[in-house]
């Protein structure tokens, strides 16, 4: 036996929180998300303006802003809430403008089976 202990932890139930409490994750697509967005439009901007190499300093400077400013964002928004919270808010925002298609039920109010009392019975003759 020895006496060598375990640091990390061998059951975890969701990514760790690494900067302003997203996940590597969260960051990674925040990270991308913003460099596809920048990058076409600081080398835009920059080749309008007659110094290509200066984009990459533009991109740099807004990924490294969206980066925090998002993140900041994703905190306020998951703070106090359970595990999952903002992608199940963003899946049925996304539903009611008609982007997505979410899993659950969304509606509430009285339920029926549907049936009705005049309604045909399906022969038993088979």
């Amino acid at each position: 036996m020895s006496n060598h202990h375990e640091v990390l932890a061998d059951r975890l139930n969701a990514e760790p929180a690494i900067f302003k409490g997203c996940s590597s994750s969260e960051l990674g697509m925040i990270v991308g998300l913003s460099i596809a967005v920048w990058l076409p439009l600081s080398l835009l901007l920059a080749w309008l303006l007659g110094a290509i190499t200066m984009g990459f300093g533009i991109a740099g400077v807004g990924v490294v802003a969206t980066v925090v400013a998002l993140a900041t964002l994703f905190q306020r928004i998951k703070r106090g809430r359970p595990e999952g919270y903002y992608q199940q808010w963003l899946r049925i925002r996304l539903q009611a403008t008609g982007f997505y298609r979410a899993p659950w039920v969304l509606r509430s109010g009285a339920w029926d089976i549907g049936r009705t009392q005049h309604a045909p019975l399906p022969s038993r003759n088979r």
